[in-house]
């Protein structure tokens, strides 16, 4: 296994399986979908948040009942409910985190939507799954955190059928900001870069994927980092006590960076959907 990932994915696992991860991500960002959202002025959280998940599906415009659904760092399910809810899709939400995954398999019954969605402990970078299993994979602000992103592409690409759609949303680097200006955002996130357009549209070339549709939505970042930013001081008196102060001051300072980098012009972020061949 390759050193760099398997530690990028050991960091990423002990984080989101924390208290004070789950308590953030379930009481401020909104607990069903926990990634950047598309927003109007004064747009909630967990709305902006749900409208990228219903932009994405409209993007693919072919999904129905037939269709078997792969969502690569699934969070809390919440985009496998609205696919399985709106469509009829079979989903499966792979996740490295058991503790976001408990919530979600419960969220799915309490929701009546159990039978049509499989929540699997495990990794992107190695997806367990035979090969061609998939009619779509999906991903929502995931693929940061790997420390392996191509090999990512790899199995992904190995688990689609001929013609099947990825897409997907990933906070990115804009191509040439020199690393030092991104280190506060990387240093966050205990790696060493980010992705970008070009070394995604490379990694699909190479591969044998062909782009359908990249919709950028770059302004929306530092809005929705801005707007998590503004809820969390909002609401610091409901936090306390289920937040440590330390996670919050960190979180803060963190989110104060991704504003900060999408402002200057250093980040992208949009809607990227390609075919394999």
């Amino acid at each position: 296994m390759n050193a760099q990932y398997d530690e990028a994915t050991r960091t990423a696992q002990d984080y989101y399986n924390s208290d004070d991860a789950d308590n953030f991500y379930s009481m401020i960002w909104g607990g069903e979908d926990i990634h950047v959202g598309l927003y109007d002025d004064g747009t909630p959280i967990a709305e902006a948040s749900r409208r990228t998940v219903q932009r994405m599906a409209e993007t693919l415009g072919n999904l129905d009942a037939d269709k078997r659904v792969l969502d690569i760092g699934g969070g809390y399910a919440g985009a496998a409910r609205h696919l399985a809810r709106a469509y009829g899709c079979r989903v499966v939400s792979l996740n490295l985190s058991e503790r976001e995954n408990e919530r979600a398999r419960r969220m799915n019954g309490e929701q009546g939507l159990d039978r049509l969605i499989e929540v699997t402990d495990g990794s992107f970078e190695d997806i367990p799954y035979p090969d061609e299993s998939f009619d779509v994979a999906w991903s929502e602000d995931a693929m940061l955190h790997s420390g392996d992103r191509r090999r990512v592409w790899q199995e992904v690409h190995r688990v689609l059928k001929p013609g099947g759609d990825f897409i997907f949303t990933d906070p990115m680097q804009v191509e040439g900001v020199p690393k030092e200006v991104l280190q506060p955002i990387l240093d966050r996130i205990h790696l060493d870069s980010l992705g970008s357009y070009a070394f995604y549209r490379r990694t699909a070339a190479e591969l044998g994927f062909e782009e359908i549709r990249t919709i950028d939505y770059s302004e929306q970042l530092p809005r929705h980092y801005g707007r998590v930013r503004e809820e969390l001081l909002a609401r610091a008196d409901e936090v306390a006590g289920r937040i440590s102060q330390d996670y919050v001051d960190h979180m803060l300072k963190g989110l104060g960076h991704w504003v900060d980098g999408g402002n200057a012009g250093h980040l992208n972020w949009g809607i990227m959907h390609f075919r394999k061949a």
